[in-house]
């Protein structure tokens, strides 16, 4: 993000006139969600006082994002409770298919991916992974790489939601992993693990202006979306 992100965590990069986390905040609440917390990390002060309660990483700097969402699991343990990645934005309607959608552990991916990754990436295979669902709706493979676009279903969305039975499936794996995998697993590895294992992930195709902020480049071609009038997303 070059020096977008020097001094301020990503999910405070401005979108649209917003921070990202603003975007996402209005599309959860717009879904019915009363309830959202933060998880912090680097420069945790900067999310204090906006609207939500905070959970914090202390080793932050050590580890990756499962770690991080373990530091919720006062919440995730209770009751069901939507997921969502800090740089990315999506409509209220992707987070209402997520609700309703059966499972105790539900994702939510992008069918049309390919449009969205050709703008970004002279080669979409340069940064796009793998995912696959059977006939029923679960995955089935998500987040290796691979060198053919047919065998890419959808992208992942960073949207995601566990039931506290779900959750307790993650814990469950999470225990039986030695401290240096734990620290370094990221989300998309605990899917695929979980996967393995036997564990049902379901996914749910949503359509819809959405995205994942990696770059600068990536930046520029949102902005344009949202001068252009492409992008809707909560209350302007």
């Amino acid at each position: 993000m070059g020096g977008l992100t020097d001094t301020s965590p990503k999910c405070l990069v401005r979108l649209g006139g917003r921070p990202l986390l603003e975007w996402q905040m209005l599309a959860l609440r717009d879904a019915g969600i009363e309830h959202i917390a933060i998880v912090t990390g680097w420069q945790a002060e900067q999310l204090a006082g906006r609207g939500a309660e905070t959970f914090h990483n202390p080793r932050w700097s050590e580890t990756n994002m499962v770690m991080s969402l373990a530091a919720a699991a006062e919440w995730l343990g209770v009751e069901p409770c939507v997921v969502s990645y800090s740089d990315v934005f999506y409509p209220a309607s992707a987070v209402q298919a997520l609700i309703a959608f059966a499972g105790d552990i539900t994702i939510t991916y992008d069918p049309e991916w390919l449009v969205q990754w050709s703008r970004r990436f002279a080669d979409p295979l340069a940064d796009a992974e793998s995912f696959e669902t059977d006939a029923e709706g679960r995955v089935t493979d998500i987040g290796r790489r691979t060198d053919s676009v047919a065998k890419i279903k959808g992208q992942y969305m960073g949207l995601l939601k566990f039931t506290p039975p779900g959750w307790a499936r993650v814990a469950r794996l999470l225990e039986g992993l030695a401290p240096a995998e734990r620290d370094r697993l990221d989300m998309t590895g605990l899917l695929q693990r979980l996967i393995a294992v036997g564990t049902e992930v379901r996914g749910v195709a949503v359509k819809g202006p959405w995205g994942e902020v990696d770059s600068v480049s990536d930046l520029a071609v949102y902005e344009e979306d949202f001068r252009r009038g492409r992008i809707q997303i909560g209350h302007r």
